[in-house]
């Protein structure tokens, strides 16, 4: 029998434990924390690029528009890079409660540097938001999918409602850090961010006692016999990193700062790649578990490629809104930051319906189909920003264009992104469950490390050449991502069955 949709919070559960919306009410402290950590990380995006690109009489650091698009993608890459770090450190060393406690604790001192009006302490700040987000972006995900038994139907549904709270959070920080920063400038802006994440800091440790140990094991520890071979990884990993930057420094004739854009965007493409050989080959992955590995690398690059566009809310769709939108709403013009509020207010709209319908069909259609309707939804999205562009010439295309685009990626979004977080934390193996959550925004990180060079390749291109041929591409993923879903839903069931589980909403 189908479960009805989750109903609000107050009833108690059938363990004497009152609920949130039906579910567990650490998903309450999770939510709560998640939605302010990403208040101040939405507010500091959602004005990056406009800081980067002004000019330093009016406040900026007076980068070009195509130097800052690679500037913000490549952060936004490293970001994500990071969460490498944390996943690690959180199955291997300090458990994901910790990681995310002290990665908040980071995020706050970066976001006050941030706000400090000098451009080292910028860079300072933007370095500290970066790794603090690593520790603590993949392990408050992760402690969601803790709080569900692996049969339990309310999974999609908790992760839905999760990601509704991040949204809360995204919704009002551009209109609030916007606003602030075009009446006291950019650093006042900044400082809103940094308020942001104490509060989250505050909700998160005054609402442990609703997470009954939720990341508080280590579920992966390292062995003192471990050390010495966990020392020479970190040494192969570094020397890596350091070749990759001499290559990148060959291939651009130079040390400039386009060198170290090109060098993390080619270390976030390649390290996905080594982490799906590394985590397959390990001795402590089942051979029951390496099907799941498999499928799930078709999601991973269909994940890729969407947020390749979808993150372009930062960089190009940001251009586009600041230089070729008419932002005159009734006679106040309004700041570009503002169309950032879109997609988070469409999500708080839909999420409901879709948690509600995931729930109503069992999780039908089967999560590849749904990765293969969110690619091609974003890329719907990039063909129809083409399309306006040719129409409206060099004129400025009226608001309602990119609320329209904005809309169309929410809808593609809620297709796969609470539903890859949910299937993460069931394809992953049990000793890398912290890590290959982190493999999750691995996704993300590849994705904006693809837009950091295609700004630099594609300088001076039209929006309508450059949103087109981006959304043929990404369509014709999609295609293929639809055609490979029996033979991804085969590997799933075949390591269910040998396991003698089953996966709900596979």
């Amino acid at each position: 029998m189908t479960e009805s949709a989750p109903s609000p919070a107050s009833g108690p559960a059938p363990g004497g434990e009152r609920t949130f919306f039906s579910h567990p009410r650490g998903l309450m402290t999770l939510f709560t924390t998640e939605a302010w950590e990403r208040f101040s990380y939405y507010g500091m995006r959602a004005i990056l690029l406009l800081y980067i690109t002004d000019s330093v009489v009016n406040g900026g650091l007076g980068f070009g528009e195509a130097t800052g698009e690679a500037i913000v993608a490549v952060y936004g890459s490293a970001v994500y890079l990071l969460s490498i770090v944390g996943g690690w450190l959180a199955d291997r060393m300090i458990g994901a409660r910790r990681s995310v406690l002290y990665g908040g604790i980071v995020i706050a001192a970066g976001h006050v540097s941030l706000a400090i009006p000098a451009a080292g302490f910028t860079w300072l700040g933007l370095v500290l938001v970066a790794l603090g987000t690593g520790l603590l972006k993949p392990n408050v995900s992760a402690m969601v999918g803790e709080l569900y038994e692996r049969e339990d139907p309310r999974r999609d549904a908790g992760f839905s409602i999760f990601y509704m709270g991040i949204n809360l959070g995204s919704l009002f920080a551009p209109i609030v850090v916007g606003s602030v920063q075009r009446l006291w400038g950019y650093h006042a802006g900044f400082s809103v961010a940094a308020v942001g994440m104490a509060i989250a800091l505050v909700f998160f440790v005054q609402g442990r006692r609703y997470l009954h140990g939720a990341g508080d094991a280590v579920p992966n520890p390292v062995r003192p016999e471990e050390r010495a071979g966990i020392a020479r990884i970190l040494a192969l990993v570094l020397a890596g990193v350091a070749l990759v930057y001499l290559v990148a420094a060959l291939v651009a004739g130079g040390w400039g700062g386009s060198t170290f854009v090109d060098a993390l965007s080619y270390v976030a493409l390649i390290t996905p790649v080594v982490y799906f050989v590394v985590m397959y080959r390990s001795p402590k992955v089942l051979d029951t578990e390496r099907p799941r590995l498999l499928a799930y690398i078709p999601l991973f690059v269909a994940a890729m490629l969407f947020w390749m566009i979808f993150e372009q809310a930062a960089t190009t769709l940001t251009t586009f809104a600041d230089t070729r939108t008419d932002l005159d709403l009734f006679g106040i013009e309004i700041s570009p930051a503002f169309f950032q509020s879109i997609n988070p207010a469409s999500i708080i709209i839909l999420a409901p319906v879709f948690a509600w319908l995931w729930q109503r069909t069992n999780g039908r259609p089967p999560t590849p189909y749904k990765f293969a309707l969110g690619l091609a939804l974003a890329a719907l999205s990039f063909l129809f920003l083409s399309g306006a562009s040719a129409v409206v010439g060099d004129g400025l295309a009226p608001p309602w264009v990119l609320v329209v685009v904005y809309v169309i990626q929410t809808l593609g979004e809620l297709c796969l992104s609470p539903v890859g977080l949910a299937a993460t934390t069931l394809l992953a193996p049990r000793a890398f469950r912290g890590q290959a959550m982190a493999l999750w925004f691995l996704g993300n990180a590849s994705g904006q490390a693809i837009t950091a060079q295609l700004v630099q390749a594609t300088a001076g291109a039209s929006d309508t050449a450059y949103f087109g041929w981006i959304g043929i591409v990404a369509l014709g993923v999609a295609g293929l991502m639809w055609a490979l879903s029996p033979w991804v839903m085969r590997h799933i069931r075949a390591a269910d069955a040998a396991e003698g589980v089953h996966t709900a909403g596979a």
